[in-house]
This record gives C-alpha cells, structure tokens and sequence, in this order.
C-alpha cells in the first residue's frame, strides 16, 4: 500500500464517522476488527485479534466490548480455554461492514487514490490497514508529508485528514512542542500559521510511510469476465486477474 491510498481511506472513514450518531461511532481500529472477523472463515479469539491488531489484551478488550455492545460481534468462551473469549461477527455487523465501506468508499474524492475503488475492495484495505495504528498526530506529520506545498494550516489539515479541528490544532500543538513542526509566527494570507515538518517530524513521518509500504491488501478471488463485453479474454477464452 502507499501513503495516498492509506491517507484516501483513512480520510474518508473519518468524515464518515462524523456523521455518525456518536452513541454508534466506530474507531477506525474497531471497523477494522469488523472487516477482519467478515473475511474469517470462523470465529477468531480475542488473542488473534490483539495479535492482528498489535495491541495490548485490555485494548482489545475494550474494543471488542464495545463492537459487543452495539450487537455487531458476539463473543462466547473459548472451547479449550474459557479464559480466551473467541469473537465472531453478527449478521447486524455484516450489514454494518457493507454500509460503512459503501460509505467510505463514496467520500472518496473524484480524482483521489481508490476513487474507482469498489465498496467490496475498501473492505480489504480496511482489513488490511488493522494492522498498523496511527492517532491523530501520526496523521498530522503523514497529512504533512503528502502535501504538494509541504505547509498546511490547520483548517488545511482538518480538510486534508476529514477530522476535527480542535482534534487537529491539538495535535498539532503537542507536535510543536515535541519538536515536530514548526509553525509561521505571521499567518499568510489570511489562512492563518502554516505548520512544516521538522527534520525529526519528517524523519518519523517517513518511518511511517515505510510502514505503510508494508501493509499487504489481499487481492480478491479470480474471475472470468466476458470477452465480448471486457475485450480482455486470453486465447482459451479466459479472462485475466481482476
């Protein structure tokens, strides 16, 4: 995966969580368990999912105890240790999966990494990025790094990332005195301070994007497409990989 389609997505879901009643808000962390447990082919234990995850076991136990809460997962004891509760999707987490990679999918801007993308595809990216965690400073520094202008104020950063914005300026606060990013002490233009990347800001910020780099999105199944209608069919009349 490279940073525009991670930042696509991760900008997208967050618009979508705005709009969401704040009683049924869903971390991105938390979609994600949702796409994992979709593609399983059965239930997973919560020790799987923290291993997935790379969080710690009272994390995910608050994670998993909230997706249970709103009735998206159910979790029962483990058949061999009943310590380790296994989780496994519900039908109302399905069509919860389906509706919010529908939504995402859809705030993706025309133009953008994965604009194209079908609802279905999202999912996997979703499933996929699981794995690694950003906050909302990692955000900020990789929001930063994908600018064309390489400065962004921070009504700037609040379009580019789809948060809050005082999620945005205090984050972007903590980065300026953690020696992260600098900031203009004269707005330009009327926008207000422009915040840049320091050279430690950049260099975590790259170690980020090289994270990102790793993140594997499963391809989906192989299949056969018409030749009349795709014009992409081999000589024994089969198509190629979608």
């Amino acid at each position: 995966m490279d940073l525009r389609e991670y930042m696509s997505v991760r900008r997208a879901y967050n618009v979508v969580r705005q709009s969401v009643a704040s009683s049924e808000r869903l971390t991105f962390e938390e979609f994600a368990i949702l796409c994992r447990l979709d593609a399983s082919e059965g239930p997973m234990n919560t020790s799987s999912i923290a291993e997935y995850q790379g969080a710690l076991r009272p994390t995910m136990t608050h994670r998993t105890n909230h997706l249970a809460g709103l009735g998206l997962i159910e979790r029962a004891p483990g058949e061999r240790d009943r310590r380790n509760v296994v989780c496994s999707i519900s039908d109302l987490g399905r069509e919860r999966v389906r509706e919010l990679c529908g939504l995402t999918r859809a705030k993706i801007r025309s133009g953008r990494s994965l604009s194209r993308t079908s609802p279905e595809r999202i999912e996997k990216y979703v499933d996929a990025m699981g794995s690694f965690f950003c906050n909302a400073g990692d955000l900020v520094l990789l929001g930063l790094l994908a600018s064309e202008e390489g400065e962004l104020t921070v009504m700037q950063l609040v379009d580019a990332l789809g948060l809050l914005q005082p999620t945005v300026s205090m984050s972007v606060s903590s980065l300026v005195e953690d020696g992260m990013l600098a900031r203009d002490a004269i707005p330009r233009g009327g926008r207000g301070a422009a915040a840049t990347l320091t050279p430690e800001g950049y260099a975590v910020a790259r170690e980020l994007e090289d994270g990102i780099a790793r993140i594997v999105v499963r391809r989906g199944p192989r299949r056969a497409r018409r030749s009349a209608v795709e014009g992409d069919a081999g000589t024994d009349g089969t198509a190629s990989e979608a």
